[in-house]
């Protein structure tokens, strides 16, 4: 099995909140990251396919394609938005970077799916911090 990873970042606001929770509970769980007007991360995501290299090219995935889906998808619904309120496939969501990686991955898989002859999304990394990152596979 071969891994190709596709490195994207975003800038997006957020706030960790349960709405069925009180004021007291959503701020001992989530803390400066519950504050009421929002906070920002400089977010990095990593998008790995995975497959067997096609005998006609060489690729398991072609980057450029995977690139516009990640963009298509992802960047232009995510890029200088907030995640609360501006993201369709968001709604309703607490967009921690567990969730975030979960989402990404179902957001983009089908895309993902249709550019690829050999391979499958394997994969989707959010790196909220350089030090609070979170996978999801499926």
């Amino acid at each position: 099995m071969v891994y190709v990873t596709r490195k994207e970042h975003f800038t997006a606001a957020h706030r960790l909140h349960n709405p069925d929770k009180n004021p007291e509970w959503n701020q001992a769980t989530f803390g400066p990251c519950n504050h009421h007007n929002w906070h920002g991360h400089n977010y990095v995501i990593e998008v790995t396919v995975a497959g067997q290299p096609d005998p006609e090219t060489g690729y398991v995935v072609d980057l450029g394609k995977l690139k516009k889906v990640i963009e298509d998808r992802i960047l232009s619904k995510c890029d200088h938005r907030n995640l609360n309120l501006d993201v369709d496939f968001l709604e309703g969501v607490i967009p921690s970077a567990e969730n975030l990686a979960k989402f990404f991955f179902h957001e983009m898989e089908d895309d993902v799916m249709a550019i690829c002859k050999t391979g499958s999304l394997h994969s989707v990394k959010v790196f909220e911090t350089e030090r609070n990152i979170a996978e999801y596979r499926e």
